[in-house]
């Protein structure tokens, strides 16, 4: 897998390719993957994917927040072979994407402490999410963990047989998300929290922003 650090913010935006390393460039077409939480720079990422020869099948949000989705708009583009990313989110976070989700994230921006001009320079139209997931959701080879209390609709994303989490902004080494933005809920995160750390300690967890840890580490 892939990590791109994007944005003021520092977003962890993650490529997770869908297929065996044996399978990239088989009769030199692009292969599938995943783009977790594209935030910002989406020319950049594009450019990364044609690098690697993948294409996003998906983009999967880990939770709406603006630093998490800003990429999304140029991602979602139809791809040259007629191919265009299934885009997926929580159902509770669905109002980050679409027409109606500008007012929402200078709301959300605002509470926490930053000027909507940030907003306005990068700001392109969201699109619809094209699924919305719940808890127990597989899409590609993730498990859908629904992790409230940074969002309404934070999840994790977790491939059992890789043994990874991506953890959005729910944990991350050493800390856990903030809970002040609308929709934050305090109580909610730790109760998320106690269910990441029931979970298996070798599993290997990959968060929105910063290093990598382990439920083990962080337990």
């Amino acid at each position: 897998m892939h990590r791109i650090v994007v944005g003021a913010i520092a977003t962890n935006c993650w490529i997770y390719p869908l297929d065996g390393p044996g399978d990239l460039w088989l009769d030199g077409k692009p292969a599938p993957c995943a783009v977790i939480d594209p935030g910002d720079e989406g020319e950049r990422i594009a450019a990364f994917l044609d690098q690697l020869n993948l294409f996003p099948a998906y983009i999967i949000l880990t939770h709406g927040h603006f630093d998490h989705v800003a990429a999304v708009p140029t991602l979602a583009r139809v791809g040259p072979s007629g191919d265009r990313p299934e885009i997926a989110v929580h159902s509770a976070d669905a109002e980050y994407l679409g027409p109606a989700s500008y007012s929402i994230h200078c709301r959300t921006f605002s509470a926490a402490g930053g000027n909507s001009a940030y907003i306005d320079a990068l700001w392109q139209d969201m699109p619809q999410p094209d699924r919305t997931l719940a808890e127990g959701d597989v899409i590609g080879p993730f498990t859908v963990l629904h992790l409230p209390g940074h969002t309404p609709g934070s999840i994790g994303l977790w491939d059992k047989k890789a043994r990874v989490l991506f953890s959005g902004d729910t944990l991350f080494r050493d800390g856990y998300g903030r809970t002040d933005l609308p929709g934050g809920n305090g109580a909610l995160l730790f109760s998320s929290l106690k269910r990441l750390a029931a979970m298996d300690g070798g599993i290997k967890v990959h968060p929105g922003h910063g290093p990598d840890t382990s439920i083990g580490e962080e337990n």
